[in-house]
């Protein structure tokens, strides 16, 4: 006989019951990303096994997607960086690229470098924003990653005049020029969170966390459209920062050599596989940090661009690999100002989609596959 449960994720005062429903809260500790906003599962169980489990994202709709069409290219760039908002860069490239592809422009090296360390500076952030569920699981304050993580926005004030949305990306190049002493110490901030992800590793590898639950196979990825570490946690070896020498233009990974060489770690599909990627590419982004600020070159920041900015007539898609996985946009243009249409393609949708197959199990495994399957909720915004 199966019964219904409601369960509920983000920063909520939770009951028993309320209205007469029963519900539960799912604790995934004070530092993760699923606080930032409310998502409800429904899902029928068998004792404590899940049958079947649906997602209900709420009343998360800001109207990001038509707030773009009535903005101009450069005003968008303050709107995307707001929608996953543990890594903000992120946003502010994916339109700068589409834009600049468009137009032909090319932006200055020196822009290029800058936009690549600043884009792995964040997917750090990223990252040990996913992998606090370790300590908060483990009951290992050691593995905390709210300090590391506090240090990282810190250096992003530094440079930008904004500790959480840096806004450093400008049409045709950035706005922020590093200086040594700031490049030095954000270096050596990437290596301390280098070692605690080194740390988190290797109490993954000792508890043996999320191994042989949501298991996702090498064909799951392509049903859901998953990719990034859970893609690659699954067996594909696919990465844009490789295969297209960042996926759009204006990045420098093509120039950074074997720094993004997938590391070994298992692809066995499962939770643990997972969670071993994101510490793993905290260390390979620690290191690609260290490459463009020992190889950044001198030079301008941006490229003079007219006063108005308009694209050609057409539509157009670009994508970048962000910390969750592939994001993407997709333009379409009348030849104005502002676009005609713009829609966002989000890692977390995607990743948030698969836990109606990953979720199937013991209800007590449900935290970690949701660990393991991160979204942002501003990216979760469909």
């Amino acid at each position: 006989m199966t019964d219904s449960l409601l369960l509920a994720l983000g920063s909520i005062a939770m009951g028993d019951n309320k209205d007469g429903v029963s519900y539960y809260h799912i604790d995934m500790g004070p530092d993760h990303p699923s606080n930032g906003g409310l998502v409800w599962l429904t899902a029928q169980v068998d004792g404590e096994k899940i049958q079947a489990l649906d997602v209900l994202p709420g009343a998360l709709h800001r109207g990001a997607e038509m707030l773009f069409e009535v903005r101009d290219y450069r005003q968008i760039l303050s709107l995307a960086n707001r929608h996953d908002w543990q890594a903000p860069v992120f946003g502010e490239l994916l339109v700068a690229s589409v834009v600049e592809r468009e137009l032909g422009i090319e932006i200055p090296p020196r822009a290029a470098w800058l936009r690549t360390f600043l884009a792995e500076h964040q997917r750090v952030q990223s990252h040990l924003a996913q992998l606090s569920f370790v300590s908060n699981r483990l009951g290992r304050g050691d593995l905390a990653t709210g300090v590391v993580r506090e240090e990282l926005r810190r250096r992003t004030l530094d440079l930008t005049g904004n500790r959480l949305h840096p806004m450093a990306t400008r049409l045709g190049g950035v706005a922020v020029d590093p200086d040594a002493g700031w490049l030095d110490a954000t270096v050596a901030t990437h290596r301390e969170a280098a070692s605690l992800a080194g740390r988190i590793a290797e109490a993954l590898d000792a508890s043996g966390l999320g191994r042989d639950i949501a298991v996702l196979n090498a064909e799951d990825p392509a049903g859901y459209g998953l990719s990034g570490v859970v893609a690659r946690a699954s067996g594909l070896d696919e990465d844009l920062r490789r295969d297209a020498g960042g996926g759009v233009p204006g990045l420098a990974y093509a120039e950074l050599g074997d720094a993004l060489a997938p590391p070994t770690t298992p692809t066995t599909g499962d939770a643990h596989a997972r969670l071993c990627w994101l510490a793993a590419e905290v260390g390979q982004s620690a290191d690609v940090v260290a490459r463009c600020a020992s190889g950044m070159p001198s030079g301008e920041l941006a490229v003079r661009l007219p006063k108005v900015v308009k694209l050609p007539e057409g539509d157009s898609y670009a994508e970048i690999e962000a910390p969750l996985g592939r994001a993407g946009v997709f333009v379409v243009s009348r030849a104005d100002k502002t676009p005609w249409r713009m829609r966002l393609r989000t890692p977390s949708l995607a990743n948030v989609s698969a836990w109606a197959t990953a979720g199937i199990g013991a209800i007590e495994d449900l935290p970690v596959m949701i660990a393991s399957l991160g979204y942002v909720t501003g990216d979760l915004d469909k």
